[in-house]
């Protein structure tokens, strides 16, 4: 039977990540031949070319302003989305667009484009782990969430970062076609339906600006300078000479966390790092701190949804024999 066209609109612009136009593209193109009927269109406001950012030029297929109604819309990312203002041309090309489109999806920081045309208010989004807390900042309206790998709000869809666009895909994919199509597709292609954990595993915990409070700067540098060091909430408190109740309420205004959960957290980073250096997962529980193997494997059951053993074999290595 002849499935009808399904229509996928792209809007790319100067400094757009190519990998996230071309891998959901692989993705549905590889869907046509297990018998479905996607057709990709790249739009620009303009209908100008765009400068990748590998360099080498997109064309365009149309101004966005004279598309048509695509069944989905995609926006993708660009590295100067988080640090830039979205230019008003480009928020207002995908305002238009979503507003004719079945459905609407970003790739990586290409959630930015679409908070800025207010298509994230009232919505549950994400973006790459990099940008989720300034996504956050920039768009209150929007609940962001820093762990997932893409999430659907209804008729809109993000992703995670660059290859996360890949998941997204075969999501959409799935939606239309259901699970044996896409299953095939993604053997295919040699990915996941869906990948195990989160995007966390790829981040490190403690993200972001260090502290403003003098205190809790203190308190960071001597957990990290000694992660293996007595720092329970009354030995950290009588460090800075602060009431231990007084130092968790610092905790919480500025992090929103707790001091033991916050040396959690420096220990679990330091864990990881030992990890990614080649250390087996005892080894890394010592020096990091944490009492015991299964005291870590806790807490990366927690933050990561895996063993550390686990962990070291995904990331240690590209080869196959990577012990």
């Amino acid at each position: 039977m002849e499935r009808r066209e399904h229509h996928v609109g792209v809007l790319v612009f100067d400094g757009m990540k190519m990998l996230d136009l071309s891998g959901p593209a692989e993705v549905f193109s590889e869907a046509n031949r297990f018998g479905a009927a996607y057709r990709l269109s790249i739009v620009s406001v303009g209908g100008k070319p765009a400068r990748s950012s590998i360099g080498v030029p997109v064309p365009a297929d149309a101004d966005a302003l004279d598309a048509p109604a695509f069944d989905t819309f995609l926006v993708v990312g660009g590295d100067a989305l988080p640090t830039s203002p979205v230019g008003t041309e480009l928020s207002s090309a995908a305002a238009g667009l979503a507003a004719r489109a079945g459905r609407v999806a970003s790739i990586c920081t290409g959630a930015f484009v679409l908070g800025a045309a207010g298509l994230l208010d009232g919505r549950r989004a994400t973006t790459h782990w990099q940008h989720t807390a300034l996504l956050a900042r920039r768009h209150p309206a929007a609940r962001v969430e820093p762990d997932a790998i893409f999430v659907r709000d209804g008729d809109t869809y993000t992703s995670a970062g660059v290859t996360a666009g890949i998941d997204l895909a075969l999501a959409l994919v799935e939606d239309d076609h259901g699970p044996d199509l896409t299953r095939g597709v993604a053997r295919s292609l040699v990915v996941y339906m869906q990948r195990a954990g989160g995007q966390s595993q790829f981040s490190a915990s403690l993200q972001g600006p260090a502290p403003q409070t003098p205190v809790l700067r203190l308190v960071q540098d001597a957990v990290q300078a000694d992660p293996t060091g007595d720092h329970t909430v009354d030995s950290l408190a009588a460090r800075v000479r602060v009431s231990p109740r007084h130092l968790t309420r610092l905790f919480r205004a500025e992090l929103d966390t707790t001091p033991m959960r916050y040396v959690e957290l420096i220990r679990f980073d330091m864990a990881k790092a030992l990890l990614d250096a080649g250390h087996n997962a005892t080894e890394a529980a010592a020096r990091s701190g944490f009492p015991s193997y299964e005291s870590l494997r806790r807490a990366f059951a927690r933050h990561l949804g895996m063993s550390p053993t686990r962990y070291r074999q995904r990331f240690a290595s590209t080869r196959a024999d990577a012990s």
